[in-house]
């Protein structure tokens, strides 16, 4: 089951953390991974140790809140999966704050990468995937976006909520074509680098821990795989129990 041999999947922010954990574990499902990060040596090394691993994989280094950039670097490459990763803050991390506290400035990044760089990735891949009859996108959004959070990331809010939303209207408008789309909203995980604010609130998880990689990256191996073909535009939570629906 979820076997990926023969497709090619974009995991964008795939230099750390969370990405570099669904680009192995799509890899190791067969597929051909394309690592793309805003820091290229961060690319180059997942990417590298994927391969060295026996895994099919190359570097992609380019901004996802730059339009032009994601048109240019997939030019010509026949995308068959996309997950829609990176976040936070964009090239800056996120600044945590009370609302009534930020100024416009500090909205722009949060919104550009989370809501535009989704944007822009979705809309470039969307076209081929149509004219193929098969595809899948994939959002990593956020349980911020989804229940309201009182811990000063208003902005990320917003632009993983867009997202989200963004991501079920495109679910709708393609799903007689063979393209599904769906989006998992995350609760806490182990290594955003946000300790300040995750050792607070991980005692409240029913499961009584942090989400890791590894959680994320199996969830997306499924909404890849052929056996997903008719799951799309959801909303899926991931979070230990914190967020249901």
């Amino acid at each position: 089951m979820f076997d990926l041999d023969g497709k090619t999947a974009l995991v964008t922010g795939a230099g750390q953390n969370v990405g570099a954990g669904i680009a192995r574990t799509l890899a190791s499902q067969g597929a051909h991974v394309l690592v793309n990060d805003i820091v290229p040596d961060r690319a180059d090394e997942v990417a590298g140790a994927i391969v060295e691993a026996g895994r099919s994989a190359e570097a992609l280094a380019f901004d996802v809140t730059d339009g032009e950039a994601v048109r240019a670097a997939i030019a010509e490459r026949p995308i068959n999966i996309l997950v829609n990763n990176a976040g936070n803050g964009g090239a800056e991390m996120m600044q945590v704050k009370p609302f009534a506290e930020t100024e416009p400035a500090d909205w722009i990044g949060p919104i550009a990468v989370n809501l535009g760089g989704v944007l822009n990735c979705t809309r470039a891949v969307l076209p081929g995937m149509i004219e193929r009859g098969w595809g899948r996108v994939i959002g990593v959004v956020s349980g911020a976006g989804t229940v309201g959070v009182n811990i000063g990331v208003a902005a990320y809010s917003a632009g993983k909520g867009g997202a989200a939303g963004l991501l079920r209207s495109v679910a709708l408008e393609v799903a007689q074509t063979g393209v599904t789309v769906n989006s998992i909203a995350l609760g806490l995980m182990s290594n955003t680098g946000d300790t300040g604010v995750t050792d607070q609130l991980a005692r409240a998880i029913p499961t009584r821990r942090l989400g890791t990689p590894e959680d994320v990256a199996a969830l997306c191996a499924y909404l890849a795989s052929e056996e997903a073909s008719w799951m799309t535009a959801q909303t899926i939570p991931l979070a230990g129990g914190s967020i249901t629906s």
